[in-house]
This record gives structure tokens, C-alpha cells and sequence, in this order.
């Protein structure tokens, strides 16, 4: 059952509500078939409730003991009674002790749990990012998304201690100091305990709630900063193109500004709730110790000794309560963010496989597309009843204007997206019946815009494989032309490229992403525009290796250099989404259409 529906609108639910999403963390706090963490967790729960008894009985003895002291200013000091204050004493103080092993080894023992937890569920998140469609990751911010994740998962460990060793036993060590007091001294002590306490937690909560809207637009402003940030990073090349780094940090520290204002609003009206709850809780002192003195000074019933021991039980029930207040607004911040968090893991991707979905196997290559209907927004259809086939082992290009349409196939094969209508298929099987994974093992692409991870050149070229040896990644890079490069670099195949590979030219990104694919030796291989950022002389060698495994594969060629596909058995001209021509590179120019004229417009350039 989904508790989040996918919206942002978090405001509008109150924190009983977020609370109940705390089911969804079952499964981690009490993972099945996990004997050892579920003992760990009950363990951790026993020690909490035991603690809680300890905390509240530890004053009675000292208070007691100071009672017996009294007694020695009226009587003779005999051994018997020294033994009986040294015991309360030492009593007291191992009372003390005891409550701190058990505090120390509930952490200790609930430690694995909680951050297996975390892990889990920073995991899970993770792999359903990758399953999230290409539109979704296009429309989204990274930096956003990243501190979306990292503030769920942390928020999983805060909320598993606070609820289960702060909130829970302190209404616990009320509801003992309440039975404690009522018994041994009076009611009304333990009136005073219990109304100051729920006094506390509902100013707690209406302060908190008050509070809570300065809270979301100072991360709301956090987010925006963050995001403008790594954006800005990860376009440095740009950046500096235009000179634009004068106008980045403005636009940096526009977004600092909100953040500034809305992080000032939030301080000060913490600073109103601490004085709120600091006269609750000197109140609630004061009053018990009153009582007590009028007891001790009218009716006898007390002693000077439980003077201390109110005062002590008194104080020890506000430590927590004095952590309550931190622990409510951390608590309701941190259901805020896993709310966030749920809502991104709940949120369907947009492609799926289709329930029974088979693997492809045993790939021949035939590639076909059906009479194909394809648009990102209704209003704007960008293929329009695309067909033609590609038989195994021949090589089709694909030309045309800018915008018309031709990465888009890449992007449909892929199943990035799904087609409005029609068919595409690879061995007669359409691509929705099979499953995702099997169809992308079957391709391999030399992108247009190559981007690399941050690591070393010969993880880059080796990730196409996973487990692949240096020999058959050094092979992939002879036969992309960029071996002889790497091998003379200082550090070779261990040389770190850099945040999305800006350490290398553009043409050696591009080498190192055509023997990456070359490593990955699919049964079909698209080359989208793969030599656009070669010089001329590079241009050849790589075009002889590309040529040379393209020969006996099925090739998809996304070409804007008309140069580069001549030997193509098929060339399909796109416009406007709609295939104008089609034939071989001298059929298409004796026809004089759109690529003869292309072709003469190159030539010209050239």
C-alpha cells in the first residue's frame, strides 16, 4: 500500500499522518527472516524500559540517605546506620552507572539495525533512480535529487533512535515518576509532573508547527542554491566560454540571499520556542519544590532528603523533555524529508517491462520500425509513421536537418521512451514483449555527447564489460585509435579523466567512448554522429575501425557528415519526422532531392 502520493504539497499533512508512514520502515527495523536483528531490536527496546526504571528510582535513594543524615544530628551515629547511608549512597550512584550501561549498550546492540537500515534503504533508492525514465531525469535537477536521498536515508537512523529511545521512554519515565510520586508522597506531585509535561509537549508542538513553514523554505532555498551550484560545475567548459563567471556567482549568491533570510526567520523563532519551554519547565520545578517544602515545614510528611529526590526526579524527567523539544522539531523535519524521499520511491517509472515479458536471445540483428508515431509532448508529434528494416549485418544511415528527429531513434531502441504508436523490432520481436535489460545487452552506442565517469580511463573503457581484462581493454583502445594516447600519459590506463571526462579533449572522449563500445561488442551498434568531434586525419582511422566491426553487424549510423556513410547500404533522409528518401549514397544523388543538396552544401564548406 503507497502512504505518499506523488506530490510535493507535504505542508498539508500533519505529523499523525507522517507518522503513520513510519510502517513503511517495518521492513528494515524487522526484516523477515532476520532472526539475529529482530533479537537485537528487542534487546534494544528491553534495556530502553529497563533504563527508565533505574533514572526515576535512583534519587529515592539518595534522598533517602539524606533523611538518615538528619537522623545522625538527633542520635547517636551507630554502625548499623553508617553501613545504611553508605549503601543508599553507593546504591545511587551504581543506579546511576547501571542507567548508562544500559543507555551505551542499547546503542551498541541497535547499532547493526539501524545502519543496515539506512543502507537498505539507500540502495533501494538508488536502483529506483536508475529505473526512473529519461524524461524525469531531464526535468530534474541533480543536486536536488542527491540531497533529497542523502537527507531521506539519514532521516531513517535520527527518526529509529528519537521514537524508539527518546519519545517513547520519556512518556514512559512520566508515567513512573506519575505512580512513583502518587505513592510515596502525593498526588498532587504527581499532577504537577504530568501537567507540565503535556503542557510542554503541546507548546512543543504548536511552536513547532508555527515554526515549520520557515523551516521548509530555508531548504526549499538550500535546494535552489545546491542546485544552481553543481549546475553551474558541471558546466564549467561554458561558463568560461562566455565569460560568464561574474554572473554565475550573482546568481550563486541571489540563491544564498533567500536561503539567508529564510535561515534568520527560522533561528529567531527557535529562540521564541526555547523561552517558551524553559519557563514551562523552571515552573514545573519550582511548583514541586513548594509542595515539598510545605510538607516537610506543616504536616511532617516529608523530609529534607525528599526535598532532593523530587527535585532530582524532577530535573532527570526534564533532560529528556529538554531534548524533546529538539528531538520534536528534528523529528517532524525528518518525516518531512523521508516523506520526500517515499515520494521519489514511489513514483512509477515511466517505462516498465511488460508483465511476462521475455529476454531477447540468441540476436540475429534484424532491426525493424513499423509505421512509428513518436512525440515527447502531444502538441509537437517528431516522428511521424516511420518505416523501414534493417536486415543482419547491413548498415543504415540516418541524415537530415537539425531537428529532425534522428537521435530520437536511438533514444526509442533504447526504450528510453516508448513510441505512440507502431512497432519496433529486433528479430521480429517488439520491443515492449521483451524486457529492457536483454534489449540494451543487444546494443551498443558511440553517443554524440560523450560523458564520462569520474575515474580512470581504463574504468571508463572497461565498464562496458564488467570484469574485463587489461589486455581486452587495451585491444578495444587500439582498435578505437586512443591506445598509443593513453599509453603516454604519465599514469596510462589509471589516468583520471575528471568530472564528466573535462581532463580529456573532445576527441579523446570520444575515442575512449568508441573503444568502450567496441569492448561491449553488441549484435547492433548505433554510432550517433561518433566521429563529430575528430579532426579530419583522426576522423579516417577511426571511420576504418568502426567500418571494420560494423561489417558484420547490424549498424544504425546517425550521421551529419555526409562523408562518413557513404558505403552505407542504405541511406534514409529525415525531415520534419518523416522519411523523404531512402536508397544508396549514388541513388540519392542522381535523385537531386534534400541529399543531394545537403551533400553539395558540405562539399562547399569543406
Amino acid at each position: 500500500m503507497k502512504l505518499y502520493k506523488n506530490t510535493d504539497n507535504s505542508s498539508e499533512r500533519g505529523i499523525l499522518r507522517q507518522l503513520l508512514g513510519l510502517g513503511r520502515l517495518k521492513p528494515y527495523l524487522w526484516p523477515k527472516g532476520n532472526i539475529s536483528f529482530k533479537l537485537r531490536s528487542i534487546i534494544a527496546l528491553l534495556l530502553t524500559v529497563a533504563g527508565q526504571f533505574v533514572i526515576v528510582g535512583s534519587p529515592f535513594l539518595l534522598g533517602r540517605a539524606i533523611n538518615q543524615l538528619e537522623v545522625i544530628q538527633d542520635a547517636r551515629v551507630s554502625t548499623q546506620l553508617t553501613v545504611l547511608i553508605l549503601s543508599l549512597i553507593f546504591g545511587y550512584g551504581g543506579l546511576r552507572l547501571l542507567a548508562t550501561l544500559f543507555s551505551e549498550g542499547r546503542e551498541y546492540i541497535f547499532a547493526p539495525v539501524a545502519q543496515s537500515a539506512q543502507r537498505a534503504v539507500a540502495t533501494q533508492t538508488f536502483a529506483h533512480m536508475h529505473k526512473l525514465s529519461l524524461r524525469y531525469h531531464l526535468e530534474k535537477r541533480t543536486g536536488k535529487l542527491t540531497r533529497i536521498i542523502e537527507r531521506g536515508v539519514k532521516s531513517i537512523d535520527f527518526l529509529f533512535r528519537f521514537l524508539l529511545f527518546n519519545i517513547g521512554p520519556t512518556f514512559l519515565q512520566l508515567g513512573i515518576v506519575g505512580v512513583a510520586f502518587a505513592a510515596v508522597y502525593d498526588w498532587r506531585f504527581a499532577l504537577v509532573a504530568i501537567v507540565i509535561v503535556i503542557t510542554y509537549v503541546a507548546f512543543t508542538v504548536i511552536t513547532t508547527e508555527w515554526r515549520l513553514k520557515f523551516r521548509r523554505e530555508m531548504n526549499r532555498q538550500d535546494n535552489e542554491a545546491a542546485a544552481k551550484a553543481v549546475d553551474s560545475l558541471l558546466n564549467y567548459e561554458t561558463v568560461k566560454y562566455f565569460s560568464a563567471e561574474d554572473f554565475e556567482t550573482t546568481r550563486y549568491d541571489g540563491a544564498m540571499a533567500g536561503y539567508m533570510t529564510a535561515a534568520i526567520r527560522s533561528r529567531t523563532s527557535l529562540s521564541t520556542v526555547n523561552i517558551g519551554q524553559s519557563f514551562l519547565m523552571t515552573l514545573g520545578l519550582v511548583l514541586v519544590v513548594v509542595l515539598a517544602s510545605q510538607s516537610v515545614l506543616t504536616d511532617g510528611t516529608m523530609e529534607i532528603g525528599d526535598i532532593t529526590t523530587v527535585t532530582l526526579v524532577m530535573t532527570q524527567l526534564y533532560r529528556p523533555l529538554n531534548i524533546l523539544g529538539f528531538a520534536y522539531r528534528e523529528i517532524k523535519q525528518a518525516l518531512t524529508d523521508l516523506e520526500n524521499m517515499f515520494t521519489l520511491l514511489d513514483r512509477r517509472p515511466e517505462i516498465e517491462d511488460a508483465e511476462g515479458a521475455s529476454p531477447l536471445e540468441a540476436v540475429t540483428g534484424r532491426l525493424e520500425f513499423d509505421d512509428v508515431y513518436f512525440y515527447y509532448d502531444p502538441e509537437r508529434i517528431i516522428l511521424k509513421g516511420i518505416n523501414f528494416t534493417i536486415e543482419p549485418g547491413q548498415t543504415v544511415a540516418i541524415v537530415g536537418p537539425t531537428g529532425a528527429g534522428k537521435s530520437t531513434l536511438s533514444r526509442i531502441l533504447f526504450r528510453f521512451y516508448d513510441i505512440a504508436s507502431g512497432a519496433v523490432r529486433i528479430d521480429g520481436q517488439d520491443l515492449r514483449t521483451l524486457t529492457q535489460s536483454s534489449v540494451r545487452e543487444a546494443l551498443g552506442i558511440v553517443p554524440q555527447d560523450t560523458v564520462l565517469f569520474n575515474d580512470t580511463i581504463g574504468y571508463n573503457i572497461g565498464y562496458a564489460k564488467k570484469g574485463a581484462t587489461q589486455a581486452e581493454i587495451e585491444t578495444a583502445a587500439r582498435d578505437a585509435q586512443v591506445h598509443e594516447f593513453i599509453s603516454g600519459l604519465p599514469n596510462g590506463y589509471d589516468t583520471l579523466v575528471g568530472e564528466r571526462g573535462l581532463k580529456l579533449s573532445g576527441g579523446e572522449k570520444q575515442r575512449v567512448a568508441i573503444a568502450r563500445t567496441l569492448l561491449k561488442n553488441p549484435a547492433i551498434l548505433i554510432l550517433d554522429e561518433a566521429t563529430s568531434a575528430l579532426d579530419s586525419a583522426t576522423e579516417r582511422d577511426i571511420q576504418a575501425a568502426l567500418d571494420r566491426i560494423a561489417s558484420d553487424r547490424t549498424t544504425l549510423v546517425i550521421a551529419h557528415r555526409l562523408t562518413t556513410i557513404i558505403g552505407a547500404d542504405q541511406i534514409l533522409v529525415l525531415d520534419e519526422g518523416q522519411i523523404r528518401e531512402r536508397g544508396t549514397h549514388e541513388e540519392l544523388l542522381r535523385a537531386d532531392g534534400l541529399y543531394a543538396h545537403l551533400w553539395a552544401q558540405q562539399e562547399n564548406e569543406g
